[in-house]
């Protein structure tokens, strides 16, 4: 009697067991099936990885002395230089993806973001008005506006993100140590059952594989919410497709006057397309990664093969290389990369520096001004660069070089590893060549004064 009252006690507790283990393996197999569709199909809201092909990555010491046409030109001319110590925007204060020359009033219209130094109110609606009237990290006062494309440092690249979402596929089917704990045990409790409901007559298929009908099922439920993530990569990569094609026929950073006016009067539509930085990061568009400041940032106008030059006028916009290179054509686009100890060299291509030596850019803006205009149509015809004996074309005068230099601690493994990158427009793809810089002027007639007598004197000066 007391087997017989033991009895229906112990069936009940192995059949509540074995409900326990298939649940367990049920909500296990959901819940990796989750994980997998969310590596794969990304956060919502942040910018993928997005690395920089390893092709774009050159050694340094490959790179041919003596290219640098800045330096020649340095030995020419007016030897006075006039510094300005504007900072470095080193705790990242001052960033945003506009840019008010290119894009007037388009806020995020740059679609990468830049470092600001300077005038502390640049933006997207800044004019000669609004930056007169702002403030200035500058130490001597002078309210231009300066700005480039942030550099950043990605150590997660297209091949974590790779194994990442193999690791995820893995776990789904069950191959990994966290999917396999108590598997044996629980295909043999399957067994059993799919060998009671054959007899009961109930059928019930069983896999090769030892899975019931609904294990295969809730895979399927995995498999199917994957196609669907992969569907969705796809119609987000079609949007940015779309909004690279606008990009294009807008002209990017080398629209003209008309379609500038066109997209203010639609800056309200486009604002609402053109998302803004993410996270901590300030992640916008394809560029993602951890901001790394420049440790140095040398503003330094020299006579760029002069041998005199004349005071740049207020208000005058002048632009260094070209953001969209890849849709423009080469024309504007300039090496700008070196390290540092290689001055006498610079490569269209990121440097891989020697140990102690550290990762730079160098940026020689032009310097003949048409004497009249402080824009033109296409941001670049009202000032052109000077030939390589320093002359500026009929018509033109010869004004002010600036010339930036941003120093950068970059990891010796980051470089060597192709992990860091310039935040660019999407069709750009982190290419080095797209580098680029912006310089308003908006010094005072004090300022300027004392910079053209500097250099035409022969001085080295720094304020």
């Amino acid at each position: 009697m007391a087997r017989n009252s033991r009895s229906p006690v112990t069936g009940k507790h192995r059949v509540a067991r074995r409900t326990k283990i298939a649940m367990g393996a049920i909500g296990l197999a959901i819940a990796v099936g989750a994980l997998a569709v969310a590596v794969t199909a990304g956060r919502t809201g942040e910018a993928s990885a997005d690395p920089a092909d390893p092709s774009f990555f050159i050694d340094i010491n490959k790179v041919p002395a003596g290219n640098n046409v800045n330096a020649a030109l340095k030995k020419k001319g007016a030897q006075g230089s006039f510094t300005v110590d504007c900072g470095t925007n080193a705790d990242g204060a001052h960033h945003n993806p506009d840019n008010f020359i290119a894009q007037p009033g388009i806020k995020n219209g740059a679609q990468h973001l830049h470092d600001y130094v300077g005038n502390v109110t640049t933006d997207a609606d800044s004019n000669l008005k609004s930056l007169l009237a702002g403030d200035t990290t500058c130490k001597n006062g002078d309210q231009s506006a300066y700005f480039w494309p942030v550099i950043r440092i990605d150590r997660e690249d297209a091949a974590a993100n790779a194994s990442e979402n193999q690791q995820a596929q893995q776990k789904q089917r069950g191959k990994t140590g966290d999917v396999q704990q108590d598997q044996s045990g629980q295909d043999a409790q399957a067994a059993q059952e799919q060998d009671q409901r054959q007899r009961d007559g109930r059928g019930g298929g069983r896999t090769s594989a030892g899975r019931t009908d609904g294990q295969n099922a809730q895979q399927q439920d995995g498999q199917d919410q994957n196609r669907d993530g992969q569907q969705r990569r796809q119609r987000n990569q079609d949007q940015n497709n779309q909004q690279q094609n606008g990009d294009q026929q807008n002209g990017g950073d080398q629209q003209n006057g008309g379609q500038n006016q066109g997209q203010q009067q639609n800056g309200g539509q486009q604002q609402e397309e053109l998302g803004g930085p993410q996270g901590a990061n300030e992640e916008v568009g394809d560029n993602d990664g951890e901001i790394i400041e420049p440790e140095s940032a040398t503003l330094k106008f020299i006579g760029g093969g002069a041998q005199q030059v004349t005071a740049m006028p207020l208000g005058l916009r002048v632009l260094y290389g070209d953001a969209k290179q890849s849709t423009n054509g080469p024309a504007n686009a300039r090496p700008s990369w070196t390290c540092t100890g290689f001055e006498d060299r610079l490569t269209d291509l990121y440097p891989i520096c020697p140990q102690g030596s550290k990762v730079e850019r160098i940026h020689a803006f032009p310097n003949c001004w048409d004497g009249k205009n402080t824009d033109s149509a296409n941001h670049r015809t009202h000032i052109v660069f000077a030939d390589q004996q320093g002359k500026c074309p009929k018509g033109f005068k010869n004004v002010p070089q600036l010339q930036v230099t941003l120093v950068y601690d970059v990891p010796q493994d980051v470089q060597q590893n192709g992990q860091y990158k310039v935040d660019a427009f999407a069709q750009e793809k982190h290419n080095p060549r797209s580098d680029h810089d912006d310089f308003a002027n908006v010094m005072s007639k004090q300022i300027m004064g004392r910079l053209v007598n500097c250099i035409n004197s022969g001085k080295a000066c720094a304020e």
